[in-house]
């Protein structure tokens, strides 16, 4: 049996599906695999007394950052309200240091990133965080760099990641890269149960079906697609930045992915109008020239007939708080 020890932070204020979103989808590896492969699971608090979650829920650690701790593979650090009243204690600080030059990841879920920053592991490192502390972050760690776009960056040993649920996304990464694709999207189906989405879409990652295997050239043109979906992507351009024919990058990404490259741009488009409309005060001009559509009006006549729904009203129902007639003075209730 392989076995995987993961380090889960506690500190008072700390946000509990930060930690409980990766702790469902780890322990959920052990069921599928019948036992053959999990994750051994440990909290590790700030303080030695129970700790209250942001959501008023207290955790009792099974351990401190002064106690004796076993190897860790895995730390995570989870986000909430509560890290800006820790991230800066030297105890965290020097215990993040000690643990970074021995784990094999170190992960921060949401604003839990301040606390690398503080620690001095993100310098000249690439980095997300929640969209709204993204500006903070920068500010604070100027040697970093920020990008508030992704949902989750892995830059060395150091993986970060957006909002509360991405934590999630950054867990099915995690499984993925320890027990393969095939298990990753097991455990995604599986908690497709606990996820809101949008209307008729897929309630887990939309995209993570089609990912590429890990160092193909099929994941490096899904990487390339991703980070610049503004770009005017034809099946030629992709295959010439693959260095192949565009019959067979046609038929390695099929094969791969199950679906043909310009699908799968399609669908990152989707997905990442989705994201914008969700985090984002940007207008729906803005987003769909960001996301590669050819004007406003092309976005809505792709969301109504994929999603059944106007990109406007997908914005009211899933955004990150505001009102409809916030949306209306930011002109994004079409």
């Amino acid at each position: 049996m392989r076995k995987i020890t993961v380090g889960l932070v506690v500190f008072p204020g700390f946000q509990l599906l930060d930690i409980a979103g990766p702790k469902d989808a780890f322990a959920q590896v052990k069921i599928l695999s019948d036992g053959e492969c999990e994750y051994d699971m440990l909290t590790i608090g700030t303080t030695r007394s129970p700790l209250l979650s942001s959501s008023g829920l207290t955790v009792i650690p099974d351990r401190t950052i002064f106690d004796p701790c076993p190897n860790l593979d895995t730390i995570i650090v989870p986000g909430g309200l509560g890290i800006f009243d820790v991230y800066a204690d030297s105890a965290l600080c020097d215990w993040l240091k000690l643990q970074s030059k021995s784990c094999r990841r170190l992960a921060s879920i949401c604003n839990g990133v301040f606390a690398f920053g503080a620690a001095g592991l993100i310098d000249r490192k690439s980095v997300t965080t929640h969209w709204m502390d993204a500006v903070h972050l920068s500010e604070l760690f100027p040697a970093a760099k920020v990008d508030p776009d992704h949902i989750h960056v892995k830059d060395g040993i150091i993986y970060t990641t957006a909002g509360v649920t991405a934590g999630i996304d950054l867990s099915l990464l995690m499984v993925e890269e320890d027990f393969g694709k095939r298990m990753a999207i097991d455990v995604a189906k599986y908690l497709v149960v606990y996820l809101r989405r949008a209307g008729g879409q897929s309630q887990f990652s939309p995209l993570l079906e089609m990912q590429g295997d890990v160092g193909t050239q099929v994941q490096a043109i899904q990487e390339f697609v991703l980070a610049n979906l503004h770009l005017d992507h034809t099946l030629g351009t992709l295959a010439e930045r693959a260095h192949m024919s565009a019959r067979n990058l046609s038929r390695l990404f099929t094969k791969e992915t199950g679906l043909p490259p310009m699908a799968f741009l399609a669908d990152a488009r989707i997905d990442a109008a989705r994201r914008h409309l969700e985090a984002t005060e940007q207008s729906i001009k803005e987003i769909a020239h960001r996301c590669g559509f050819e004007s406003p009006d092309s976005l809505r006549r792709v969301f109504l007939k994929r999603l059944s729904i106007s990109p406007g009203e997908y914005r009211q129902r899933f955004r990150s708080g505001g009102s409809t007639a916030d949306a209306a003075k930011t002109g994004t209730t079409a």
